[in-house]
């Protein structure tokens, strides 16, 4: 039988892996609500996000989001390694 050590230091381990797979978020498909989900992004700027995709068409690069209404580069900065315009 697995000790209890072993049994937290795998549970760790997978809890790690798991976090560091996380895909990034793809402002080109995210709704609203996952766009609201990253830390940093409230509801209206959710909302300018879409529409500004909408209008506009699909974001060629993150740094795009500065674009944005309301979106400055500190937020990109901050989100960065959480958000993707690719598949």
């Amino acid at each position: 039988m697995l000790s209890k050590k072993i049994i937290i230091v795998l549970a760790l381990l997978l809890f790690t892996v798991g976090t560091a797979l996380a895909a990034a978020l793809n402002i080109n498909t995210a709704t609203r609500e996952q766009l609201i989900a990253l830390d940093g992004i409230n509801p209206i700027m959710a909302t300018a996000i879409v529409t500004y995709r909408e209008s506009t068409g699909a974001f060629q690069s993150v740094d795009e989001l500065t674009k944005v209404p309301g979106i400055e580069a500190g937020t990109v900065e901050r989100l960065r390694d959480r958000i993707t315009v690719a598949d």
